[in-house]
C-alpha cells in the first residue's frame, strides 16, 4: 500500500507503469479515496487516508518488460549482482524498484 495525496493524479502515473484500476472505495462523498490497482499478478493499493501507510514507502516487483519500463520513464537500467533493475519515484515520493524476471 502507498499513501498518496491525489489518487487521480497518481493513477495516471501508475497507468504508465502498466497498472489498471480494479476498484475504489470512499466512505462517503468528500472523504479520502482508496484505490485497488493491478498489473498482472501484482496488486497495489493507493490510499489518501492519513495513517494508512508511511510516506515514501518502497516496493520491489519483477516484470518481463524492464527495458520498456525504462524507456517509458526515461530512466537507465542498472546492473546489480542479482540482475538488472531500475528505480522509479511516484508523484508522492514512493519508491518502486523494478527488476527483470528471469
Amino acid at each position: 500500500m502507498f499513501r498518496v495525496a491525489d489518487v487521480e493524479a497518481t493513477l495516471d502515473w501508475y497507468g504508465r507503469l502498466g497498472f489498471t484500476e480494479v476498484g475504489r472505495h470512499q466512505f462517503e462523498p468528500g472523504f479520502p479515496w482508496y484505490l485497488f490497482l493491478q498489473r498482472g499478478d501484482v496488486h497495489l493499493h493507493l490510499s489518501e487516508h492519513t495513517g494508512d501507510a508511511p510516506h515514501r514507502s518502497l516496493a520491489y516487483f519483477y516484470v518481463e518488460d524492464l527495458d520498456a519500463v525504462a524507456a517509458t520513464f526515461g530512466v537507465p537500467v542498472e546492473v546489480q549482482e542479482w540482475g538488472r533493475d531500475l528505480e522509479l519515484t511516484d508523484p508522492d515520493g514512493n519508491r518502486i524498484r523494478v527488476g527483470e524476471s528471469r
